[in-house]
Protein backbone atom coordinates (compact mmCIF):
# COMPACT_ATOMS: atom_id res chain seq x y z
CA UNK A 1 0.00 0.00 0.00
CA UNK A 2 2.46 2.20 0.98
CA UNK A 3 4.98 1.33 -2.16
CA UNK A 4 1.33 2.44 -4.16
CA UNK A 5 0.85 5.74 -2.40
CA UNK A 6 4.33 6.88 -3.31
CA UNK A 7 4.13 5.84 -6.76
CA UNK A 8 0.61 7.77 -7.00
CA UNK A 9 2.45 11.01 -5.76
CA UNK A 10 4.91 10.62 -8.15
CA UNK A 11 3.27 10.00 -10.59
CA UNK A 12 1.13 13.21 -9.53
CA UNK A 13 4.26 15.70 -9.65
CA UNK A 14 5.29 14.20 -12.70
CA UNK A 15 1.79 14.56 -14.99
CA UNK A 16 2.09 17.98 -13.12
CA UNK A 17 5.58 19.10 -14.81
CA UNK A 18 4.87 17.53 -18.22
CA UNK A 19 1.54 19.64 -18.33
CA UNK A 20 3.71 22.60 -17.11
CA UNK A 21 6.59 21.77 -19.86
CA UNK A 22 2.94 21.64 -22.57
CA UNK A 23 2.04 24.76 -21.71
CA UNK A 24 4.99 26.27 -21.71
CA UNK A 25 6.08 24.60 -25.37
CA UNK A 26 2.74 25.66 -26.66
CA UNK A 27 2.89 29.33 -25.82
CA UNK A 28 6.90 29.31 -27.38
CA UNK A 29 5.32 28.38 -30.67
CA UNK A 30 3.32 30.84 -30.99
CA UNK A 31 6.32 32.83 -32.53
CA UNK A 32 9.91 31.66 -34.15
CA UNK A 33 13.25 31.45 -32.66
CA UNK A 34 14.27 35.26 -34.09
CA UNK A 35 11.33 36.66 -33.04
CA UNK A 36 12.47 36.04 -28.92
CA UNK A 37 15.74 37.90 -29.68
CA UNK A 38 14.99 41.69 -28.67
CA UNK A 39 13.46 40.19 -25.22
CA UNK A 40 17.26 39.26 -24.72
CA UNK A 41 18.01 42.83 -24.32
CA UNK A 42 16.00 42.62 -21.07
CA UNK A 43 18.26 39.88 -19.68
CA UNK A 44 21.52 41.43 -18.52
CA UNK A 45 24.45 39.44 -19.05
CA UNK A 46 26.38 41.33 -16.23
CA UNK A 47 25.76 45.17 -15.13
CA UNK A 48 29.16 46.32 -16.63
CA UNK A 49 28.94 44.05 -20.16
CA UNK A 50 25.43 44.50 -20.96
CA UNK A 51 22.69 42.36 -21.51
CA UNK A 52 22.25 39.21 -23.32
CA UNK A 53 21.34 40.79 -26.69
CA UNK A 54 24.33 42.72 -26.79
CA UNK A 55 26.86 39.36 -25.80
CA UNK A 56 25.18 37.91 -28.84
CA UNK A 57 26.04 40.84 -30.90
CA UNK A 58 29.73 40.29 -29.93
CA UNK A 59 29.90 36.67 -30.35
CA UNK A 60 28.39 37.24 -34.23
CA UNK A 61 31.07 39.88 -34.46
CA UNK A 62 33.89 37.56 -33.02
CA UNK A 63 32.80 34.28 -35.64
CA UNK A 64 33.79 37.11 -38.52
CA UNK A 65 37.27 37.02 -36.91
CA UNK A 66 37.78 33.61 -35.43
CA UNK A 67 36.47 31.86 -39.00
CA UNK A 68 39.81 31.76 -40.56
CA UNK A 69 41.39 31.03 -37.26
CA UNK A 70 39.19 27.32 -36.74
CA UNK A 71 39.69 26.78 -40.52
CA UNK A 72 35.56 27.21 -41.59
CA UNK A 73 35.13 27.14 -45.66
CA UNK A 74 32.45 29.49 -46.30
CA UNK A 75 28.97 27.57 -46.08
CA UNK A 76 30.31 26.66 -42.55
CA UNK A 77 31.17 30.12 -41.96
CA UNK A 78 27.35 30.79 -43.33
CA UNK A 79 26.04 28.57 -41.14
CA UNK A 80 28.25 29.44 -37.67
CA UNK A 81 26.69 33.39 -38.61
CA UNK A 82 23.08 32.04 -38.35
CA UNK A 83 23.45 30.24 -35.51
CA UNK A 84 25.37 32.47 -33.77
CA UNK A 85 22.65 34.94 -34.33
CA UNK A 86 20.48 32.92 -32.74
CA UNK A 87 22.41 31.23 -30.14
CA UNK A 88 21.27 32.57 -26.81
CA UNK A 89 17.42 33.43 -28.53
CA UNK A 90 15.76 30.50 -26.18
CA UNK A 91 17.42 32.09 -22.88
CA UNK A 92 14.06 34.55 -23.13
CA UNK A 93 11.76 31.40 -24.12
CA UNK A 94 9.14 29.93 -21.67
CA UNK A 95 10.51 26.59 -21.65
CA UNK A 96 13.90 28.02 -20.74
CA UNK A 97 13.31 30.31 -18.25
CA UNK A 98 11.33 27.41 -16.54
CA UNK A 99 14.20 24.96 -16.78
CA UNK A 100 17.35 26.44 -17.52
CA UNK A 101 19.21 23.41 -17.96
CA UNK A 102 17.39 23.61 -21.41
CA UNK A 103 19.29 25.95 -22.69
CA UNK A 104 20.46 25.01 -25.89
CA UNK A 105 18.28 21.93 -26.57
CA UNK A 106 15.03 24.17 -27.39
CA UNK A 107 16.91 26.58 -29.09
CA UNK A 108 17.94 23.44 -31.63
CA UNK A 109 14.16 22.11 -31.62
CA UNK A 110 12.71 25.75 -31.93
CA UNK A 111 14.93 26.43 -34.84
CA UNK A 112 13.98 23.52 -36.68
CA UNK A 113 10.48 24.26 -35.96
CA UNK A 114 11.24 27.41 -37.35
CA UNK A 115 12.20 25.74 -40.52
CA UNK A 116 16.41 27.22 -39.64
CA UNK A 117 18.90 24.70 -41.61
CA UNK A 118 19.58 21.39 -39.58
CA UNK A 119 23.14 22.77 -39.28
CA UNK A 120 22.06 25.78 -37.88
CA UNK A 121 20.11 24.25 -35.56
CA UNK A 122 22.48 21.46 -34.62
CA UNK A 123 25.30 24.16 -34.06
CA UNK A 124 23.00 26.28 -31.34
CA UNK A 125 22.74 23.12 -29.50
CA UNK A 126 26.62 22.13 -30.02
CA UNK A 127 27.90 25.80 -28.55
CA UNK A 128 27.39 25.02 -25.07
CA UNK A 129 29.78 21.76 -25.40
CA UNK A 130 31.07 19.87 -23.87
CA UNK A 131 29.02 21.42 -20.31
CA UNK A 132 31.07 19.55 -18.08
CA UNK A 133 34.64 16.97 -18.02
CA UNK A 134 33.94 14.41 -20.00
CA UNK A 135 30.86 15.33 -21.93
CA UNK A 136 30.77 15.27 -25.51
CA UNK A 137 32.54 17.99 -28.02
CA UNK A 138 30.55 19.77 -30.83
CA UNK A 139 30.88 17.65 -34.11
CA UNK A 140 30.32 20.31 -36.56
CA UNK A 141 33.31 23.46 -37.14
CA UNK A 142 30.00 26.25 -36.62
CA UNK A 143 29.07 24.67 -33.24
CA UNK A 144 33.23 24.50 -32.04
CA UNK A 145 33.96 28.20 -33.20
CA UNK A 146 30.61 29.96 -31.35
CA UNK A 147 31.19 27.71 -28.67
CA UNK A 148 34.98 29.38 -28.30
CA UNK A 149 33.96 32.80 -29.19
CA UNK A 150 31.05 33.01 -26.67
CA UNK A 151 33.86 31.18 -23.38
CA UNK A 152 36.44 34.15 -25.15
CA UNK A 153 33.59 36.81 -24.77
CA UNK A 154 32.86 35.90 -20.99
CA UNK A 155 36.43 35.55 -19.76
CA UNK A 156 37.69 38.80 -21.04
CA UNK A 157 34.74 40.67 -20.50
CA UNK A 158 34.41 39.41 -16.53
CA UNK A 159 38.05 39.49 -15.94
CA UNK A 160 37.82 43.01 -17.09
CA UNK A 161 34.71 43.89 -14.87
CA UNK A 162 36.42 42.54 -11.87
CA UNK A 163 35.12 39.37 -11.14
CA UNK A 164 37.64 36.50 -12.02
CA UNK A 165 36.79 33.50 -9.88
CA UNK A 166 38.90 33.56 -6.37
CA UNK A 167 38.70 30.72 -3.43
CA UNK A 168 35.44 28.84 -4.19
CA UNK A 169 33.81 31.61 -5.82
CA UNK A 170 33.15 31.58 -9.53
CA UNK A 171 29.89 32.55 -9.85
CA UNK A 172 29.97 32.78 -13.66
CA UNK A 173 31.58 29.45 -14.48
CA UNK A 174 34.98 31.24 -15.65
CA UNK A 175 37.06 27.74 -14.20
CA UNK A 176 34.64 25.92 -16.26
CA UNK A 177 34.39 28.20 -19.30
CA UNK A 178 38.51 27.64 -19.47
CA UNK A 179 38.72 24.37 -19.23
CA UNK A 180 35.67 23.44 -22.11
CA UNK A 181 37.92 25.86 -24.06
CA UNK A 182 40.80 24.22 -24.08
CA UNK A 183 38.87 20.77 -24.15
CA UNK A 184 37.24 22.09 -27.72
CA UNK A 185 40.61 22.75 -28.78
CA UNK A 186 42.06 19.50 -28.36
CA UNK A 187 39.69 17.55 -28.85
CA UNK A 188 39.36 19.14 -32.68
CA UNK A 189 43.16 19.44 -32.73
CA UNK A 190 42.85 22.85 -33.62
CA UNK A 191 45.94 24.95 -34.13
CA UNK A 192 44.70 27.92 -32.36
CA UNK A 193 46.90 30.71 -31.20
CA UNK A 194 44.29 32.21 -27.79
CA UNK A 195 46.81 35.35 -27.27
CA UNK A 196 45.13 36.63 -30.44
CA UNK A 197 41.63 35.63 -29.88
CA UNK A 198 41.87 36.88 -26.83
CA UNK A 199 42.71 40.17 -28.00
CA UNK A 200 40.17 39.86 -30.91
CA UNK A 201 37.09 39.15 -28.04
CA UNK A 202 38.73 42.24 -26.23
CA UNK A 203 38.45 44.41 -28.68
CA UNK A 204 34.71 43.71 -28.79
CA UNK A 205 33.95 45.26 -25.64
CA UNK A 206 33.06 48.62 -24.36
CA UNK A 207 34.40 48.03 -21.64
CA UNK A 208 38.47 48.46 -21.05
CA UNK A 209 40.05 45.22 -21.35
CA UNK A 210 44.15 45.92 -20.79
CA UNK A 211 46.79 44.27 -22.01
CA UNK A 212 46.55 43.23 -18.10
CA UNK A 213 43.36 41.58 -17.70
CA UNK A 214 44.39 39.82 -21.61
CA UNK A 215 47.25 38.25 -19.85
CA UNK A 216 45.64 37.35 -16.80
CA UNK A 217 43.00 35.97 -18.88
CA UNK A 218 45.65 33.45 -20.72
CA UNK A 219 47.03 32.56 -17.28
CA UNK A 220 43.89 31.78 -16.02
CA UNK A 221 43.35 29.29 -19.27
CA UNK A 222 46.90 28.47 -19.10
CA UNK A 223 45.82 26.82 -14.87
CA UNK A 224 43.20 25.19 -16.48
CA UNK A 225 45.11 23.03 -18.37
CA UNK A 226 47.66 22.49 -16.80
CA UNK A 227 45.49 20.75 -14.21
CA UNK A 228 43.39 18.84 -16.69
CA UNK A 229 47.02 17.90 -18.10
CA UNK A 230 48.10 16.64 -14.45
CA UNK A 231 44.84 14.68 -13.21
CA UNK A 232 45.09 13.12 -16.79
CA UNK A 233 48.49 11.78 -15.71
CA UNK A 234 51.27 13.29 -17.13
CA UNK A 235 54.57 14.27 -15.68
CA UNK A 236 54.92 17.98 -14.01
CA UNK A 237 58.08 18.72 -15.03
CA UNK A 238 57.00 17.73 -18.84
CA UNK A 239 53.94 19.62 -18.82
CA UNK A 240 55.68 22.97 -17.00
CA UNK A 241 58.45 22.61 -19.89
CA UNK A 242 55.97 22.41 -22.67
CA UNK A 243 53.26 25.15 -20.90
CA UNK A 244 56.08 27.31 -20.46
CA UNK A 245 56.40 27.98 -23.86
CA UNK A 246 53.28 26.98 -25.52
CA UNK A 247 50.40 27.49 -23.49
CA UNK A 248 48.83 29.80 -25.85
CA UNK A 249 48.03 26.86 -28.17
CA UNK A 250 46.60 23.88 -26.26
CA UNK A 251 46.06 21.57 -28.85
CA UNK A 252 50.26 21.67 -29.59
CA UNK A 253 51.14 21.67 -26.34
CA UNK A 254 49.16 18.69 -25.65
CA UNK A 255 50.90 16.55 -28.32
CA UNK A 256 54.29 18.08 -27.81
CA UNK A 257 53.93 17.00 -23.86
CA UNK A 258 52.79 13.92 -25.80
CA UNK A 259 56.41 13.58 -28.04
CA UNK A 260 58.13 14.67 -25.05
CA UNK A 261 56.66 12.20 -22.33
CA UNK A 262 57.75 9.59 -25.33
CA UNK A 263 61.51 11.18 -25.15
CA UNK A 264 62.61 11.11 -21.32
CA UNK A 265 61.41 7.61 -21.43
CA UNK A 266 64.51 6.49 -23.56
CA UNK A 267 67.01 4.48 -22.24
CA UNK A 268 69.43 7.27 -23.66
CA UNK A 269 67.88 10.35 -22.37
CA UNK A 270 70.04 10.64 -19.55
CA UNK A 271 72.93 11.32 -22.20
CA UNK A 272 70.53 13.48 -24.49
CA UNK A 273 69.51 15.92 -22.18
CA UNK A 274 72.79 16.73 -20.37
CA UNK A 275 74.52 17.49 -23.81
CA UNK A 276 71.76 19.87 -24.51
CA UNK A 277 71.89 21.30 -21.33
CA UNK A 278 75.89 22.37 -21.06
CA UNK A 279 74.67 24.29 -23.95
CA UNK A 280 72.09 25.67 -22.69
CA UNK A 281 73.71 26.73 -19.20
CA UNK A 282 77.16 28.50 -20.41
CA UNK A 283 75.03 30.69 -22.60
CA UNK A 284 71.71 31.60 -20.30
CA UNK A 285 73.78 34.59 -18.27
CA UNK A 286 74.10 36.12 -21.65
CA UNK A 287 71.36 38.91 -22.71
CA UNK A 288 73.43 40.11 -25.60
CA UNK A 289 73.06 37.63 -28.94
CA UNK A 290 76.49 37.00 -30.26
CA UNK A 291 77.31 36.46 -34.00
CA UNK A 292 78.94 33.62 -34.88
CA UNK A 293 81.83 34.08 -37.38
CA UNK A 294 83.32 30.78 -39.26
CA UNK A 295 86.60 33.16 -39.89
CA UNK A 296 87.76 33.45 -36.77
CA UNK A 297 87.51 29.28 -35.85
CA UNK A 298 90.82 27.72 -34.27
CA UNK A 299 90.30 24.66 -33.78
CA UNK A 300 88.63 21.24 -35.53
CA UNK A 301 86.37 20.91 -33.18
CA UNK A 302 84.79 24.52 -33.86
CA UNK A 303 84.45 23.60 -36.86
CA UNK A 304 82.79 20.21 -36.91
CA UNK A 305 80.43 21.46 -34.46
CA UNK A 306 79.30 24.12 -36.68
CA UNK A 307 78.78 21.81 -39.22
CA UNK A 308 76.67 20.13 -37.82
CA UNK A 309 74.92 23.32 -36.53
CA UNK A 310 74.15 24.04 -39.99
CA UNK A 311 73.46 20.96 -40.82
CA UNK A 312 70.56 20.74 -37.74
CA UNK A 313 69.20 24.41 -38.94
CA UNK A 314 68.48 23.26 -42.73
CA UNK A 315 66.23 20.44 -40.97
CA UNK A 316 64.29 22.37 -38.56
CA UNK A 317 61.27 23.97 -39.41
CA UNK A 318 60.61 27.09 -37.47
CA UNK A 319 56.90 27.33 -35.88
CA UNK A 320 56.15 23.24 -35.92
CA UNK A 321 56.90 23.26 -31.92
CA UNK A 322 57.59 19.99 -32.16
CA UNK A 323 59.92 18.10 -29.83
CA UNK A 324 60.29 15.00 -32.06
CA UNK A 325 61.83 17.63 -34.69
CA UNK A 326 63.85 19.15 -32.48
CA UNK A 327 65.24 16.19 -30.71
CA UNK A 328 65.45 14.57 -33.65
CA UNK A 329 67.48 17.37 -35.31
CA UNK A 330 69.99 17.36 -31.85
CA UNK A 331 70.28 13.83 -31.67
CA UNK A 332 73.29 13.98 -34.58
CA UNK A 333 75.41 16.49 -32.87
CA UNK A 334 75.40 14.84 -29.69
CA UNK A 335 79.38 13.84 -30.48
CA UNK A 336 79.91 16.91 -32.21
CA UNK A 337 79.10 18.86 -29.00
CA UNK A 338 80.85 16.61 -26.52
CA UNK A 339 84.13 17.11 -28.67
CA UNK A 340 83.58 20.85 -28.92
CA UNK A 341 83.20 20.91 -24.91
CA UNK A 342 86.42 18.81 -24.47
CA UNK A 343 88.53 20.18 -26.76
CA UNK A 344 87.73 23.47 -26.04
CA UNK A 345 87.83 26.54 -23.81
CA UNK A 346 84.75 28.29 -23.88
CA UNK A 347 85.35 31.68 -22.04
CA UNK A 348 88.54 32.42 -23.67
CA UNK A 349 90.40 34.86 -22.54
CA UNK A 350 90.81 36.58 -26.00
CA UNK A 351 87.34 38.42 -25.94
CA UNK A 352 86.71 37.52 -29.65
CA UNK A 353 87.17 33.75 -29.46
CA UNK A 354 84.75 33.71 -26.27
CA UNK A 355 82.02 35.50 -27.73
CA UNK A 356 82.07 33.71 -31.41
CA UNK A 357 81.90 30.31 -29.39
CA UNK A 358 79.24 31.53 -26.68
CA UNK A 359 77.25 32.62 -30.07
CA UNK A 360 77.80 28.87 -31.50
CA UNK A 361 76.35 27.38 -28.51
CA UNK A 362 73.60 30.34 -28.95
CA UNK A 363 72.55 28.95 -31.86
CA UNK A 364 72.13 25.86 -30.58
CA UNK A 365 70.40 26.49 -27.52
CA UNK A 366 67.98 27.91 -29.67
CA UNK A 367 67.13 25.03 -31.45
CA UNK A 368 64.74 24.44 -29.03
CA UNK A 369 62.62 27.82 -29.50
CA UNK A 370 58.97 27.61 -29.66
CA UNK A 371 59.08 23.80 -28.34
CA UNK A 372 59.95 23.51 -24.70
CA UNK A 373 61.59 25.14 -21.96
CA UNK A 374 64.01 22.13 -21.49
CA UNK A 375 65.41 23.69 -18.19
CA UNK A 376 62.13 22.94 -16.69
CA UNK A 377 63.19 19.23 -16.94
CA UNK A 378 64.06 16.65 -14.57
CA UNK A 379 67.91 16.00 -14.90
CA UNK A 380 68.67 18.86 -16.20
Amino acid sequence: YALQTVTEGNEHVIRARFADANFFVRNDQKRTLEEFLPQLDSLTFQAKLGSMLDKTRRIEDLIIALAPKANLSPDEETTARRAAHLCKADLATEMVVEMTSLQGTMGKYYALRAGEPALVAEAIFEHYLPRSAGDIVPKSRAGLVIGIADRLDSLTGLFAAGLAPSGNKDPFGLRRAALGLCQLLIAWDLDFDLRAAVRSAARRHALDVTAQTQTEVLDFITGRLRSMLLDEGYKYDVVEAVLAVQSHNPAKAVQAIKELTVWIARPDWGQILPTYSRCVRITRPYAETFTVQPSTFVDPAEHDLYTALLNAESHLTPGTGSPDTFLNTFLPMQDAVNRFFDSVLVMAEDQTLRNNRLGLLQRIAALANGVADMSKLEGF
